[in-house]
């Protein structure tokens, strides 16, 4: 049966800690200098783009060469993947139709989530959700393993989330909820998890035996934890409601004052890219506790465990 990555729940506890298990694997090769394994056996990466990235791109494309495999990079301009029919040039399921007959997987960081099932259940390979409006899953599974990392176990753990309630927040709430990691949320009103994903991440809590709190309040949420995350403002396709965005969320700006609520162990993450003085202060983001940049080097041996785990 085929597998796909639209969300975290697609994953079982154990297939999470698997695939972050054989990522810190690829790490240990990497810092002793082996980066090239012929282990995707020249295998087509079909990479769909509607939205700009640095991480994602890099890490899948890297990724991809360094297994020996072939990624191919398709912007929306190349397929106009977005508009369909009338509106664009060809259909998602035609576009998913034609892939399937070229490549071994599809990797899709685009605008609407529904782009994304329509791709998971049109395509007979696999599908993997590198980013959409509703979830961020990579990016969840990266930041277990830098969190992993920096942190000697993760019983008891608590991850502290400042700002919006977006794609990254949700799936960061899903592998908490998963691997049994309390979580705490702090966000303007308006600004929450969407409630159906508050519901499905308190299930996975239950079955965890660990906590999710859903606050307003950035102090409430940063008490005792062992990691405060935040993420921009101003997602991308959102920038006609910067000034709204940014009277809405005052306060939220994580800064060293917020850090003292936390642990005095507790680790600062930022997925980036980062609007410094306005989610994060500049001390912070430089701060001896950031470890942003770690978090980011975790994308690239987290596609290299995905693409081996899907293929």
């Amino acid at each position: 049966m085929k597998k796909d990555l639209t969300c975290i729940s697609d994953l079982a506890k154990k297939e999470i800690i698997a695939i972050v298990k054989r990522a810190f694997e690829f790490k240990a090769k990497s810092d002793c200098g082996i980066r090239h394994e012929n282990l995707l056996n020249g295998k087509f990466v079909a990479m769909i783009f509607e939205k700009p990235s640095l991480r994602t791109k890099v890490a899948f494309e890297l990724a991809a060469a360094y297994l020996g495999g072939i990624p191919i990079f398709l912007t929306s301009s190349q397929i106009l993947a977005s508009g369909g029919g009338e509106h664009g040039r060809e259909s998602i399921p035609d576009i998913a139709r034609n892939l399937e007959r070229f490549v071994d997987l599809v990797l899709a960081r685009v605008y609407s989530h529904d782009t994304i099932k329509i791709l998971a259940k049109t395509l007979k390979k696999p599908v993997i959700n590198a980013l959409c409006d509703k979830h961020h899953p990579t990016q969840a599974l990266a930041d277990l393993m830098a969190i992993t990392r920096h942190k000697k176990s993760l019983k008891n753990l608590k991850v502290a989330f400042i700002g919006d309630g977006n794609n990254v927040a949700t799936s960061l709430m899903q592998i908490c909820a998963t691997v049994g990691i309390n979580f705490a949320i702090a966000s303007p009103k308006g600004y929450e998890i969407p409630i159906v994903e508050q519901t499905v991440g308190a299930e996975m809590a239950k079955k965890s035996g660990v906590s999710l709190h859903f606050l307003k309040s950035p102090k409430d949420a940063a008490k005792n934890a062992d990691v405060i995350y935040t993420d921009t403002f101003i997602s991308m396709g959102q920038e006609n409601e910067k000034a709204k965005r940014l009277r809405d969320f005052k306060g939220y700006c994580v800064d060293s004052k917020l850090l003292k609520f936390a642990k005095p162990d507790a680790i600062f993450m930022h997925c980036l890219p980062a609007h410094r003085g306005e989610e994060v202060t500049n001390e912070v983001m430089d701060c001896q506790n950031s470890i942003v940049f770690d978090q980011a080097e975790c994308r690239m041996h987290i596609a290299k465990s995905l693409l081996t785990f899907y293929l």
